[in-house]
């Protein structure tokens, strides 16, 4: 049912992908995305488009909780992550609209890059656990209140490999809107080893606002946002991020993690395989 500015049935998704959300910790972009694909039918351009503006507004409540009540975000490394990110997403919407401009065919490029994204991704929530448990036995309190060192592996390298990652992120979040979450986390573990998991997903968050603006204003700009249905899905998400939130506590993460891994990497593979 479409009512003006709203579709039922995009609220009843954006609700679905919220508690997911919610739930998991999952980053909205690998449920979204090929939700409205295989779902709704949506083409891949503007699957990605719409689903990049609704992550950059449903993570920034989420970072002024983080900044504001744990104070668990790193700046620098936001800045040395953006420092990468943002100069490769304007240089992907650049090559994008060239592409458009000349009358290439995207979809596929488009296509087969978001099943990679996902198996990524999948792989992700399998390896996050194992560097969680490898931080935890380097002797690190996990307490945001705590005093933690946040040196990185590479040392001198550090600033240099954390743009490298910011740059690799920021084609792949602007090409399929997947990555800014699972991924981001993962490489952030790994870079920072002994920072807290509240640090760590609270700067991973930061970062993720102003890349997926940034890509989500890049694809606005090329036709790919369905203004309807980013509110429909804005109006369902939150109240569904709200209550998965609160149910997250009482379902056994290792019982979730691995399903949902399964079900990307098997959406992943159809990507992959169109």
């Amino acid at each position: 049912m479409d009512f003006g500015f709203f579709n039922f049935g995009y609220t009843v998704s954006g609700f679905l992908v919220g508690l997911l959300v919610g739930v998991t910790g999952v980053g909205g972009g690998s449920l979204m995305t090929p939700l409205l694909v295989f779902l709704f039918g949506f083409k891949p351009s503007v699957a990605v488009g719409t689903d990049l503006l609704f992550a950059a507004i449903t993570k920034t409540s989420g970072v002024w909780v983080h900044h504001g009540k744990h104070g668990s975000v790193d700046w620098r490394i936001v800045g040395w992550l953006a420092s990468g990110s943002l100069p490769m997403a304007g240089i992907t919407l650049y090559v994008i609209k060239h592409l458009m401009s000349v009358g290439k065919e995207i979809t596929g490029a488009i296509t087969f890059t978001l099943g990679i994204a996902l198996l990524l991704t999948a792989l992700s929530l399998i390896v996050r656990s194992v560097l969680i448990r490898r931080s935890e036995k380097l002797g690190i309190i996990k307490d945001e209140e705590s005093t933690e060192d946040n040196s990185g592996r590479f040392k001198k390298m550090q600033i240099p490999a954390t743009i490298l990652i910011g740059a690799v992120l920021g084609v792949l979040v602007t090409l399929t809107s997947v990555g800014a979450g699972a991924l981001g986390t993962v490489a952030l573990l790994y870079l920072y080893p002994r920072m807290s998991t509240l640090k760590i997903v609270g700067t991973d968050l930061a970062h993720a606002i102003p890349l997926t603006t940034v890509a989500g204003i890049g694809h606005l700009s090329l036709g790919n946002v369905d203004v309807v249905l980013l509110v429909s899905l804005l109006t369902g998400s939150l109240p569904g991020i709200w209550i998965g939130s609160h149910l997250s506590a009482k379902i056994p993460e290792r019982f979730l993690r691995p399903t949902l891994a399964t079900i990307l990497l098997l959406i992943g593979v159809k990507f992959v395989t169109a």
